[in-house]
């Protein structure tokens, strides 16, 4: 009897595969990041780095893609307690957030621009354009996931299966890594000046 209690207890402890694959990739991710920023410290520390604020629209963005976390967990809750008008509503509101934080941050970089630090005039400018596009990419990833949760979400009826859940799971997980990055590289980059 003891047993078949414990087998149940790590059966439910147990991640989903393809939840630890995407966690693994978080983690090798973080390191790439991590990678980066060091760079940036070890090339500031050498001379020949430009001093300048970084544009206010990269402040703002922040707030952008933390909303998109909050409206996106919200819809996962309201997914949970098949609610699914909310669901569904807080999916798209998570999805337009992503896409407005993609065209915040090509504001960004143009407002980088207005202020005299375009790419390839010295590497402050450059570390910030690099860090910031790769960080870009992975948001486009993690769009790229919302809207499919969003079609499947909108074509399909609405039910709350063990696989759909996993899907939204992921997805959210994902976007929550790229929102909690986006904050480390602005906290980092603050700090810095």
């Amino acid at each position: 009897m003891t047993e078949s209690i414990m087998e149940q207890e790590i059966g439910r402890n147990k991640i989903h595969p393809k939840k630890f694959a995407l966690l693994v990739a978080c983690a090798s991710m973080s390191m790439v990041f991590a990678a980066q920023t060091s760079a940036y410290m070890v090339r500031q520390a050498s001379g020949n780095w430009l001093e300048f604020p970084l544009p206010n629209i990269f402040f703002f963005n922040t707030l952008v893609i933390v909303l998109s976390s909050v409206t996106l967990h919200g819809s996962y809750l309201a997914f949970k307690r098949a609610k699914e008008n909310l669901f569904k509503g807080l999916l798209l509101l998570s999805l337009f957030l992503g896409i407005a934080f993609v065209v915040l941050q090509l504001q960004g970089w143009a407002d980088l621009q207005a202020m005299g630090v375009p790419l390839k005039l010295n590497p402050s400018g450059d570390f910030i354009y690099a860090i910031s596009g790769i960080h870009l990419a992975h948001v486009l990833g993690g769009i790229t996931a919302l809207l499919i949760t969003a079609i499947v979400a909108f074509m399909m009826p609405f039910k709350l299966t063990p696989a759909r859940k996993l899907r939204f799971e992921m997805s959210m997980l994902y976007w929550h890594f790229v929102d909690g990055l986006w904050v480390y590289l602005i906290v980092f980059w603050t700090l810095q000046r």
